[in-house]
C-alpha cells in the first residue's frame, strides 16, 4: 500500500502516485489469508502540504492476494487541501510466465497542484499492462496508460538480472500530451524516450 504507486521506480508521464517522504503512523492487518489491511496518518512534506492542524493527511486500504493474483484499493484524504484520491487495481497470473493488471484512480482536483495523492491529469486515469518471464534471467514488460486530460503514456522495457542481485533495465517511452499543455510542451505534441537503469539490491 505504498501511497497510492505500485511501484517506486515508475517512468510513465502519467504517475500512479507521487513518490516522496513523511512522517507517518500507520496500522497494518494480516489475516494470513492472503488478506491485510492498512490504516495510516501523514504529516505531509511539502510547506503547503504540512497539516496545520490537528486533523492528518489519512491513508487507507485493503487487499486481497491468491495463487490466481490479487485484487486491491486504497485511498486517501488531504486534511489540508480538502482533496482526496482513491485506486483500485486487479492483477491476474496468467501462468507461471505471463501476468497481467489493470487499475483505474479517480481524485479531486480543485487544488490539483496540491493534491500530492493525484498527480494524474483531470479526475481520473486508466493503467494497464502485463509481464512475461523469457527465461530466468529476462522478463519483459509493457505499460499503457490514459487519463481525463487526454493523455496516453506507454512503455516497453526487459528487466534482466545479470548477476543475482544485480538488474539492468532498458526501457522505450512513447508520451502524447492530451488537451492541456505540461511542462512547457504544447498540447498534443508527443515524442519518443527512453531510460536505462542499473539496480543492486543487497
Amino acid at each position: 500500500m505504498d501511497r497510492l504507486c505500485r511501484r517506486c521506480d515508475q517512468h510513465s508521464f502519467i504517475q500512479y502516485g507521487d513518490d516522496h517522504n513523511t512522517n507517518q503512523i500507520s496500522y497494518t492487518f494480516d489475516a494470513g489469508n492472503g488478506f491485510s489491511a492498512i490504516l495510516g496518518f501523514e504529516q505531509g512534506q511539502h510547506n503547503s502540504d504540512i497539516i496545520d492542524s490537528y486533523v492528518p493527511h489519512v491513508v487507507g486500504g485493503a487487499k486481497f492476494t491468491q495463487g490466481w493474483g490479487g485484487i486491491s484499493a486504497v485511498a486517501a484524504y488531504n486534511s489540508v487541501w480538502e482533496e482526496w484520491a482513491a485506486k483500485a487495481r486487479l492483477d491476474v497470473n496468467v501462468n507461471e510466465q505471463f501476468s497481467l493488471f489493470v487499475m483505474g484512480g479517480y481524485g479531486t482536483d480543485d487544488n490539483v497542484a496540491t493534491n500530492d495523492y493525484k498527480p494524474w491529469g483531470g479526475n481520473w486515469a486508466v493503467w494497464g499492462g502485463g509481464s512475461f518471464k523469457a527465461n530466468e534471467k529476462a522478463t519483459i514488460y509493457a505499460e499503457a496508460s490514459y487519463d481525463e486530460n487526454k493523455d496516453i503514456a506507454a512503455s516497453l522495457g526487459v528487466a534482466y538480472s545479470l548477476v543475482p542481485g544485480f538488474i539492468i533495465k532498458p526501457e522505450v517511452n512513447y508520451t502524447k500530451y492530451g488537451n492541456v499543455a505540461a511542462n512547457g510542451a504544447l498540447a498534443g505534441e508527443d515524442g519518443w524516450g527512453g531510460v536505462i537503469r542499473f539496480q543492486r539490491n543487497f
